[in-house]
């Protein structure tokens, strides 16, 4: 079993210790804006968890990514609980790659071995699209 905790500092602002020890420093207060809110962490941990995926798999199909960048963007519900409803991933992969490849195991990663994104599917309906491009020099 993993524990984190969450520490109230003041006002909407937090500081959470994760079962890995690392804090992060959490405001919900999207006005004073002083850290990240926990809405907003969601997103990052949907491009984290997938992208740890497709970095994995391309490595074992030996395709040569040099870079990996996903923009995630994402809408709310407008009542409360103001769910993620719709979120939407753009993955640019930079190197020489297979377009199957980086398909399939884009798929893979979403259907199948991202946790985040298997949570997240219960109230979202998740898009992705992908390009690949050139390698940076």
């Amino acid at each position: 079993m993993q524990t984190a905790r969450v520490l109230w500092v003041e006002k909407e602002q937090f500081v959470a210790t994760l079962p890995s020890g690392h804090t992060i420093p959490i405001d919900a207060d999207r006005t004073n804006n002083a850290a990240p809110g926990p809405m907003e962490l969601l997103l990052a941990a949907l491009g984290s968890c997938t992208a740890t995926d497709v970095v994995a798999i391309l490595a074992k199909k030996r395709q040569k990514l040099e870079r990996l960048e996903i923009v995630i963007t994402g809408e709310r519900a407008n009542e409360i609980p103001a769910v993620w409803t719709k979120l939407d991933l753009v993955y640019r992969l930079y190197g020489s790659l297979d377009e199957k490849a980086v398909r399939d195991t884009i798929e893979l990663s979403e259907t199948k071995y991202c946790s985040v994104a298997a949570m997240l599917r219960k109230t979202a309906l998740i898009s992705f699209r992908y390009e690949i491009l050139p390698a940076k020099a």
